[in-house]
């Protein structure tokens, strides 16, 4: 049987990086391969649990890239025990016997790739995965080649029922400051300002919580002090989520909020996989007009992109009150995330990649 191993540095964040490779391992598991990820917890039930990513035979091995009694040759030779190798990086390289090794570049953060002489002939036997068009576009100026493979969306999405949408803005994205933070705290600021939305939606803040973040989180909510109709969900179960996107009626998405995207592109959203999730169970998006999202939507036809709060609200006040072209950007949203996420495309697309 074929063999394939995942180290992901980050594996306890549970976020979309860690969905997208795990989907990855899934899948090869679909196609024949035995799945091994190298980490000493076996997280399986929280896998299940909140990202709805299901193994039939799955193997927790001994981190070989944490013990300090595994020195860079073993590892190597631990390593040539698999066909394919994924990767998600932190910066750092190494020699691997997998006959395949994958790259997950997430976050077009030039510091990530930077090719030393040692690190070109380590990538010689490394392939690098993007996310989307954008991410690539940065790594190919930085001297990295890459193969962009979109992430898929599983069935709950792609066959959720219509149903009668609530009064909810719905955001989703871990609870963090750093890097591409999701600006929970400015979201908060413009719904409390216009008056035509907090007084008459729920604006909802979904998302994974770590310890180390907490005290950000604390500041949310002094921030909204006691304001009813803004409600922060964190480490929600799959299940729950799915209910949020399907009652929501629209979504917001504030990642790079005033960055711009050349000069900074990993402060802005390396690709948008929450949009996708709310365009495919009928929310309507409004992202910020920067870096991934740009190649996701189209103004005004799957959804919205904006350049300041100012556009946000004119184009939020223009739709609020048309619901025959809410129906008509849900239905579009809906088929353009049936069309190019769906479980076969991927499934396809991966095997081209292998």
């Amino acid at each position: 049987m074929r063999r394939i191993a995942l180290f992901d540095p980050y594996l306890d964040v549970l976020g979309g990086g860690e969905k997208y490779l795990l989907q990855m391992l899934a899948t090869c598991e679909d196609m024949g391969y035995q799945p091994t990820i190298f980490w000493n917890e076996d997280v399986q039930k929280s896998i299940e649990s909140r990202l709805n990513i299901s193994f039939k035979n799955l193997k927790f091995e001994n981190n070989i890239f944490i013990d300090k009694t595994i020195n860079s040759f073993q590892r190597f030779l631990k390593l040539k025990e698999f066909d394919v190798f994924l990767y998600i990086s932190d910066g750092s390289y190494f020699f691997s016997g997998a006959r395949k090794n994958l790259v997950h570049a997430m976050v077009p953060l030039k510091q990530l790739y930077l090719a030393s002489s040692l690190n070109r002939v380590k990538h010689l036997n490394w392939l690098f995965v993007a996310n989307s068009y954008f991410t690539q576009s940065h790594l190919k100026n930085w001297g990295v080649n890459s193969t962009v493979l979109y992430p898929y969306l599983d069935k709950n999405f792609l066959e959720s029922p219509t149903v009668t949408k609530e009064r909810t803005i719905l955001s989703v994205g871990r609870f963090f400051p750093n890097l591409h933070t999701k600006n929970h705290e400015l979201m908060i600021d413009v719904f409390l300002k216009n008056k035509k939305l907090s007084n008459g939606y729920t604006l909802i803040l979904a998302g994974g919580l770590k310890d180390e973040d907490r005290a950000y989180f604390e500041s949310l909510k002094l921030k909204i002090n006691g304001v009813k109709n803004i409600q922060l969900k964190p480490n929600i179960s799959y299940n729950e989520l799915l209910g949020l996107y399907l009652k929501s009626r629209y979504y917001w998405h504030f990642a790079g909020f005033g960055v711009d995207d050349a000069k900074h592109p990993e402060l802005v959203e390396h690709f948008g996989i929450t949009p996708i999730e709310a365009m495919a169970m009928g929310a309507i998006p409004f992202c910020f007009n920067a870096g991934g999202p740009k190649e996701l939507i189209a103004d005004g036809v799957n959804g919205f992109l904006f350049n300041d709060e100012k556009d946000l609200i004119a184009k939020m006040s223009d739709i609020m009150g048309d619901e025959k072209k809410q129906n008509e950007i849900m239905e579009n949203a809906r088929n353009y995330a049936r069309k190019n996420f769906s479980y076969e495309v991927y499934k396809h697309n991966l095997k081209k990649l292998l």
